[in-house]
């Protein structure tokens, strides 16, 4: 099943029956500028993907609930960026509403991110296992011995496909732009990968293996026991951008500064709190809130992406408008001063 819905003015829709599902089938769109927003199935845009129960990693939920449904979004009444957005969590529509108005195109796939609660926890915290299951449900190839997780389940393959469809299905959108000229692959140098706590880490470790355009990782990443943060990276250290919460637990823990000082981002700034400076923040890679969340962590670690436990100023805006722009389109070349590793962060949590 996929649907594509037109913000500013919807074409008259002709609802068709294949069987058991119903597809929405658009007529010839509007031709003015608006935003788009599209979903559709992995299983149904290609139909080599599978089902991986073992890790968490199915089609629906057993009780009518879809899972593998894909979000994208881009909006054609903006000057184009020529980037595209992988979102390695939920879909946020608050975030890709922000995203698609900044310019660029921005997708959500459906890939193996269950697996955390499958693998012992003795092997979980081996230092190195974390790093290889992550890179093998980002790529679908070989790096863990502990999951099996084919091309096409990938997130690159299911990436892939999910373009190679939305640029069937929206050429209003202009997503070829992202695919190479046989179509064989996107054009990595012009994806930013990007996430909230387990999809921040993910992008992440993915950008250590692929270069990309830029890393924004909100909540994240962690994987406190590994030392994959450290490994050469085929992305420049200066285009990761980290956003997190004081009171988060990964931060209170050392999680999140032992990580960042490992990819090294203590290279391009400060420390900077968003509330207490401005953009661009010493064009630092390193951004923290201390924003009110009546002292829970929870909340401290979903607030700092759109969404109801995000800040609001006193005027009912969200407080992080300007910090969510600045992680998404300042220009990677610009960075702040090098400081020294902090003391007081907790290197070696073995």
């Amino acid at each position: 099943m996929y649907t594509i819905t037109r913000r500013l003015s919807f074409a008259v829709l002709l609802t068709v029956l294949f069987g058991s599902q119903q597809s929405v089938i658009a007529e010839q769109p509007d031709s003015k500028p608006q935003q788009y927003n599209l979903t559709a199935r992995a299983s149904k845009i290609d139909s080599r993907t599978r089902e991986y129960p073992e890790l968490r990693f199915v089609f629906d939920d057993g009780k009518g609930k879809v899972t593998d449904l894909q979000h994208a979004s881009v909006d054609t009444s903006v000057e184009s960026r020529g980037q595209l957005v992988i979102w390695l969590m939920g879909h946020n529509q608050g975030l890709f509403d922000r995203l698609s108005g900044y310019g660029l195109h921005a997708i959500q796939v459906h890939y193996a991110n269950g697996w955390f609660g499958t693998i012992p926890a003795d092997e979980r915290d081996s230092g190195k296992a974390l790093g290889d299951i992550r890179l093998e449900a980002a790529t679908g190839q070989d790096h863990s011995p502990l999951v099996e997780i084919a091309q096409p389940d990938g997130m690159m393959e299911r990436s892939l496909q999910f373009v190679k469809w939305l640029a069937r299905e929206n050429p209003e959108g202009k997503w070829d732009q992202f695919l190479t000229a046989d179509g064989s692959d996107l054009k990595w140098d012009r994806v930013i990968m990007s996430g909230i706590s387990h999809g921040s880490t993910t992008s992440a470790r993915f950008a250590k293996h692929k270069k990309v355009a830029r890393v924004v990782m909100f909540s994240g990443p962690r994987d406190q026991f590994e030392t994959w943060q450290s490994l050469p990276s085929a992305t420049p250290t200066n285009r990761y951008f980290g956003f997190t919460h004081v009171l988060d637990g990964g931060w209170t823990g050392d999680h999140y500064c032992r990580s960042w000082e490992l990819l090294g981002l203590h290279e391009f700034g400060p420390l900077v709190v968003v509330e207490d400076s401005s953009p661009p923040y010493s064009h630092s890679r390193r951004l923290l809130s201390t924003v009110d969340v009546n002292n829970d962590a929870r909340r401290a670690h979903s607030m700092v992406v759109p969404g109801r436990n995000a800040a609001k100023a006193d005027d009912g805006t969200l407080l992080h408008e300007p910090v969510w722009r600045y992680l998404f389109t300042s220009p990677v070349e610009e960075t702040g001063k090098a400081v020294p590793m902090d003391a007081d962060c907790e290197k070696d949590l073995k």
